[in-house]
């Protein structure tokens, strides 16, 4: 019998997201309304941030936490190259300048190094990604913001949870902006959540979100509503949907329990390849924990007879879904025609993408199907080996 798709990725749902969203369909309150502002009081909690505010998309936070900084036309606010395309783009979105950066070799996260090269009189912000769930360098990075008096926006799409030192993300910087995307380790479809200590920016951002009304303008259909509303900004369309937060309610009440999932697979994965020459794992620092958003590796090309495109084609004959995250952001045509990028000033990047692979890690994968994902690779590789 044919083994069936074991798919890249696939959300973890059970009767309590379908219950959930029953009952509010029923209750007839489908956007934004008390179960939203519920899942925001309870990520709140969860996270151990001032503020929560939720939103529609990271790239919907993103946008309101940069509008929050004040960032202008002319401004820089850096970036790195092994991220999506969503960290570079909000900065175009104020005719200010991303100004994208090479990451280090072991776990493709910006360094302080790099950051501190590419500060100029113009630069007005930082956003570090923490690729694949693991911690960036947070501390410093925010040494780096403080003496050059720079805002910080973490970009924490892959990092729920994940701990720096201890701290969970999501506590730390200026904001952090989490995605709950159909494939991140909490999803609600679509979404996002801004996290942040300050009272204005928070303030700002609810705002904002919802058209620059100055006012908790969901609630005016309410019984405890008014029908006044007033616009103070021309603000955006990100809020987010009680729709969405029948997913999100569930979804946090499990989501210890799901990274413990993924933490498990990742020490499978790590301890059947970590003597395994035709690849190299990623690297994983001692004094942070990632959330085990990806599980990438580093195909060893010049001892295979295979591309990774290839070796993907492969693997998928084998009915085992591979990923690839990311294309770098200066290789993709806007970023590299428009800001004039090479790849000879990413030599990291350039060189890693060509090689990365996300293998399979995701809640409700059994030993059996991890077992698998291993036995195909090395099965494949071996047959492709020089």
């Amino acid at each position: 019998m044919k083994n069936e798709f074991l798919l890249f990725h696939k959300p973890f749902i059970s009767e309590d997201e379908v219950n959930e969203i029953v009952d509010t369909v029923r209750s007839g309150w489908l956007s934004m309304g008390p179960k939203t502002i519920r899942f925001e009081q309870e990520f709140n909690s969860y996270i151990g941030s001032k503020h929560s505010v939720a939103v529609s998309s990271w790239t919907g936070g993103g946008h309101l936490t940069l509008e929050a900084f004040g960032i202008k036309p002319g401004d820089e606010v850096i970036v790195p190259t092994m991220t999506f395309p969503a960290t570079a783009e909000i900065v175009c979105y104020f005719g200010a300048k991303p100004v994208i950066i090479d990451v280090d070799y072991d776990t493709l996260n910006l360094t302080a190094e790099g950051i501190e090269k590419a500060i100029t009189p113009k630069t007005r912000a930082l956003i570090p990604v923490h690729y694949g769930g693991q911690p960036c360098d947070i501390d410093e990075i925010l040494e780096i913001a403080r003496r050059y008096n720079l805002k910080v926006l973490e970009d924490a799409a892959h990092s729920l949870p994940a701990y720096y030192k201890g701290k969970k993300i999501g506590s730390i910087s200026d904001v952090t902006c989490f995605s709950f995307y159909a494939t991140k380790t909490l999803s609600t479809g679509e979404g996002g959540m801004i996290c942040t200590n300050d009272d204005e920016i928070a303030e700002r951002c609810k705002i904002m979100r919802l058209h620059g009304i100055n006012r908790d303008a969901w609630k005016r259909y309410s019984e405890s509503g008014s029908w006044y509303y007033e616009v103070v900004a021309p603000g955006y369309k990100y809020n987010f949907t009680d729709l969405q937060a029948s997913l999100g309610l569930p979804q946090l009440k499990k989501v210890d329990e799901m990274w413990e999932w993924r933490r498990r697979i990742a020490a499978r994965y790590t301890e059947a390849f970590k003597d395994f020459e035709l690849f190299e794992l990623h690297g994983i620092k001692s004094d942070r924990e990632s959330s085990w958003h990806l599980f990438p590796i580093r195909l060893n090309l010049d001892m295979l007879t295979i591309n990774r495109a290839q070796f993907i084609e492969e693997v998928k004959k084998y009915y085992v879904g591979l990923g690839v995250h990311f294309m770098p952001v200066h290789q993709h045509k806007f970023y590299n025609e428009t800001f004039n990028l090479s790849d000879k000033d990413y030599p990291v990047a350039s060189s890693v993408f060509p090689r990365l692979v996300s293998l399979p890690i995701y809640p409700g994968m059994s030993d059996k199907l991890v077992d698998r994902v291993i036995n195909v690779i090395v099965d494949v590789l071996n047959k492709f080996k020089r």
